[in-house]
């Protein structure tokens, strides 16, 4: 019995397959690639509020910018911005640490629009393969000049319809891939969006 193999469907699909295979490993490689990011930013010392408290309360500035420095995380970069904006009024150092948050969450989502596109791209294109396939199927049998050799269609059909596959497993795929970096990247917000708002109330304190 003769059975179908991943890579004979694959040959089969035809030039759509290019483009599929192209967007395949860029969602792929985006994918790994800012999960070592994120994974990098969300590293957490608990200890580092506390040491930051310690210093800004005895007017070692200079300790806790090489602190924050030292520490290479997103949340650590805001801080820095904070201290060093200490002095000046409540409301420039929050929006100091506001768009340097948004820079750091513009940072972590670099490359997801890529994969929103794909997500949202490859189950078209595979789609417009299948439709190209259907025409090239019904055209080849119009010229052999016969309406019953239902082989000749069928063969065609199953051709042109591998490219929706294709796209669908590229899109699914992708769509997966984006949700869960954009619910990692939800998590550093909030740590960063806490550690912010640690600061400020830091800055409250009575020394």
């Amino acid at each position: 019995m003769e059975t179908l193999s991943l890579w004979s469907l694959v040959m089969d699909g035809g030039y759509i397959m290019i483009p599929l295979a192209i967007l395949l490993l860029l969602a792929i490689y985006i994918f790994v690639e800012r999960c070592i990011v994120i994974t990098r930013a969300s590293k957490e010392d608990p200890t580092f509020m506390n040491r930051i408290r310690d210093y800004v309360h005895e007017g070692d500035l200079a300790s806790a910018v090489k602190l924050c420095k030292n520490t290479d995380t997103p949340y650590a970069r805001l801080i820095l911005k904070g201290v060093q904006r200490i002095g000046r009024p409540t409301q420039d150092v929050l929006t100091a640490i506001e768009n340097t948050g948004n820079i750091e969450v513009g940072n972590l989502g670099r490359g997801l629009a890529w994969l929103s596109t794909t997500a949202a791209g490859a189950p078209m294109l595979g789609f417009l393969g299948t439709v190209v396939g259907m025409i090239q199927a019904f055209f080849t049998l119009a010229k052999a000049g016969t309406a019953s050799n239902i082989s000749l269609l069928s063969g065609g059909i199953y051709q042109a319809l591998v490219t929706t596959v294709a796209g669908l497993v590229v899109g699914i795929i992708a769509l997966f891939a984006y949700n869960y970096l954009v619910a990692r990247i939800g998590k550093v917000m909030n740590n960063m969006e806490a550690k912010s708002m640690e600061f400020m109330d830091l800055l409250n304190e009575p020394a």
